[in-house]
């Protein structure tokens, strides 16, 4: 296996768990939240700071500012976007791997890019069984407001859309054939791009 493989998903769709058993698979590392633990190592943020402003725009509050202004500091939320960049490209550079999120798509350029994607009924039964506690209707709600997160934070720092079929090799749908299936085909697909 010599690629680097980036996953974005949408929130309950399984994008985790199937990078982490198709890196598994693919006898090579799994980065997701790791990738907080390493910035950190190498940035003179925390790493509980660089966890809060994981994946999230915060926009300062004072618009006064100016890229010009004496007392412009760079967004924290952009501190971390580009701290978690370097890390990614070093990764990536260093052996093949899997990716999850963090715009790592865009961030490399010679990576295989996936976007894995259920729809909602699946995706709040398949975190129903992890958050017994909480109802369908609430489980919903938070799925959107994740998703829309995702979506702004990617369209901010990219430029692209998320989600759309074009930014990505292979699009799969895991609601409908399951993890161990949406797994299978990756391998499939990887196999036919190597041969």
């Amino acid at each position: 296996m010599k690629h680097v493989i980036t996953i974005s998903r949408e929130f309950g769709s399984g994008g985790r768990e199937i990078g982490s058993r198709l890196a598994k698979r693919l006898n090579i590392p799994f980065y997701d939240k790791e990738i907080i633990s390493l910035a950190s190592e190498n940035s003179n943020l925390s790493e509980d700071f660089i966890e809060n402003h994981d994946e999230m725009i915060i926009q300062s509050k004072n618009k006064s500012y100016t890229p010009f202004s004496a007392v412009y500091e760079i967004p924290m939320s952009d501190q971390v976007f580009l701290e978690q960049s370097r890390i990614i490209r070093k990764l990536a550079a260093k052996e093949p791997c899997v990716i999850v999120g963090r715009c790592a798509d865009r961030v490399l350029e010679d990576s295989i890019n996936l976007f894995i994607y259920a729809r909602m009924n699946k995706r709040i039964e398949r975190l129903l069984t992890m958050e017994s506690e909480m109802d369908s209707e609430k489980m919903e709600s938070k799925i959107r407001e994740i998703d829309r997160k995702r979506k702004d934070y990617y369209q901010y720092y990219t430029g692209s859309t998320w989600g759309r079929a074009q930014n990505y090799d292979l699009c799969l749908d895991s609601g409908k054939i399951g993890i161990k299936a949406t797994v299978n085909i990756i391998l499939s697909y990887l196999e036919a791009l190597d041969s």
